[in-house]
């Protein structure tokens, strides 16, 4: 933020703005669509599969910054877009992390620049055929015990 209060007033801090602006703001459609049918899906077939549900609330933050007294109310609206969205991309990472390691608890293998997901840490090493069945196998006892 310090950096676009210094630079405020020049002319290509507000030539960079206005190419962006639209872009960035733009992709709140793809968002919100996507929101609504990864809730639908987390909603309905979570609770069918057995996975815990994930918290909205604990990833999603729109409200706080707003009570920050030194932004301008177009900055508190451009914060509250940045929380919903960054938030939701994160809240989505966390489903799709509770998907794989469901249905495929597989870790990547390793190569140099790649950089595994928070998930994957649990899941089993890439080519460990052994430790794969057995967490199946786990997971069908866990399922039969319900």
């Amino acid at each position: 933020m310090a950096h676009l209060i210094s630079e405020r007033g020049s002319k290509n801090f507000f030539l960079r703005n206005m190419v962006a602006f639209p872009l960035v703001w733009l992709m709140i459609v793809p968002i919100v669509i996507a929101d609504l049918f990864l809730e639908f899906y987390h909603r309905i077939a979570f609770p069918i599969l057995g996975i815990p549900l994930v918290k909205r609330s604990s990833y999603i933050r729109i409200s706080d910054r707003e009570k920050l007294p030194y932004l301008t109310w177009l900055e508190r609206f451009a914060c509250a877009y940045c929380g919903y969205v960054n938030g939701w991309l994160h809240y989505a990472s966390v489903i799709g992390g509770r998907t794989e390691s469901y249905f495929c608890a597989i870790a990547h293998l390793e190569k140099k620049g790649y950089v595994p997901s928070e998930h994957e840490r649990s899941f089993m090493k890439y080519g460990d055929e052994a430790a794969l069945k057995r967490r199946y196998a786990r997971h069908e006892r866990e399922s039969e015990s319900e």
